[in-house]
């Protein structure tokens, strides 16, 4: 696969791996740690260098599997993980982003993971009751001490982001971005054009909607996507035209690709500091998310899919206030 070059050197292949769903979003009854190893191993084979996980994840058993599945590769990839969310008992999340509680989340991060450094550590909420600068800070002093190789950023309004830069380079920020959610490409992409920072773009397939074999009936209780407005039934039956348009692309292609390969592929023509990082825990939605890195968009495709309805239903940012309270079904943009 190839590679892209971000921020200060930092080389990763075209696609990277989203392994979250491996151990926390989509509900337990479905969670395969046997499958998920396999698949980590052959993302390693198809040349998948970049391995997208957080504390948060399970919590904690996500850097665990990603720890002792690719310890044996752990010259050829690189570990992006996140911190300054905490999973309470009652299963609630609270933000944390005193230095403190950075430091101790970074040195487990560092256990589970099984390396002596973090390739790219990113604040993955931003805390409202501790001053930005400190939390940046505190994350910069890892960096010189070698703990830490790079910084990124999820999640961040523009202004945030020319704070953090301001008090210790960024590597990259962390949005999604996809057919169904564009926002981000206008806003925040070209913020980090200007900065020379990569974009790392979660959920290019759409919480898996976007695939086409997602329906309302087949989501586990207990899955995130049950409190995600673009998942009730009347929204899903509604952006049905967003699919169709995706197997429009399929279509004129020969039906050689599938819609999730068409989304991906979109992802990855917003530009060459665009990193799209789909999730899956299953062996063939990995290599079909993966042959999308060889799919070239004709101006054709492109501008048909640039001119898809937006989709409806609020976007739900899985973010959460500090006292835990979940922030909803509204969504959070750069301008807040």
């Amino acid at each position: 696969m190839w590679e892209i070059k971000l921020a200060d050197g930092f080389t990763v292949s075209a696609l990277g791996l989203g392994c979250s769903s491996m151990s926390h979003g989509y509900g337990p009854g479905d969670r395969d740690d046997e499958e998920s190893a396999k698949v980590l191993h052959r993302a390693v084979d198809l040349g998948i260098t970049l391995f997208d996980t957080a504390d948060v994840y399970g919590p904690f058993t996500n850097e665990e599997l990603l720890g002792r599945t690719l310890e044996p590769y752990r010259d050829r990839i690189r570990f992006a993980t996140k911190c300054g969310l905490i999973a309470r008992p009652d299963g609630n999340l609270t933000r944390n982003g005193r230095p403190e509680h950075l430091r101790a989340a970074c040195e487990a991060s560092l256990r589970r993971l099984r390396t002596d450094a973090i390739d790219l550590y990113q604040l993955h909420r931003i805390d409202p009751d501790v001053p930005l600068a400190e939390t940046w800070g505190a994350l910069g002093e890892l960096v010189t001490e070698g703990k830490v190789r790079a910084l990124g950023i999820s999640h961040a309004t523009t202004a945030e982001l020319d704070l953090v830069h301001r008090v210790f380079p960024l590597t990259t920020a962390q949005y999604e971005l996809s057919v169904w959610a564009p926002e981000n490409g206008a806003e925040v992409l070209p913020w980090c054009r200007a900065h020379g920072v990569g974009f790392l773009a979660f959920a290019p397939i759409g919480r898996g909607f976007l695939s086409g074999k997602v329906s309302h009936d087949s989501l586990y209780t207990g899955d995130s996507r049950n409190r995600d407005p673009r998942f009730d039934l009347d929204a899903m039956q509604a952006n049905e035209v967003i699919l169709a348009g995706l197997r429009d692309v399929c279509a004129r292609h020969g039906g050689a690709v599938t819609p999730s390969q068409v989304a991906i592929a979109w992802v990855l023509a917003q530009g060459p500091d665009v990193v799209p990082i789909p999730g899956t825990r299953r062996l063939r939605w990995l290599e079909e998310n993966a042959a999308a890195a060889e799919l070239r968009l004709t101006e054709e495709d492109m501008q048909q899919l640039d001119r898809l309805p937006s989709a409806i239903g609020e976007m739900r940012w899985d973010a959460v206030r500090p006292d835990g309270a979940d922030l909803g079904r509204t969504a959070r943009t750069t301008q807040d």
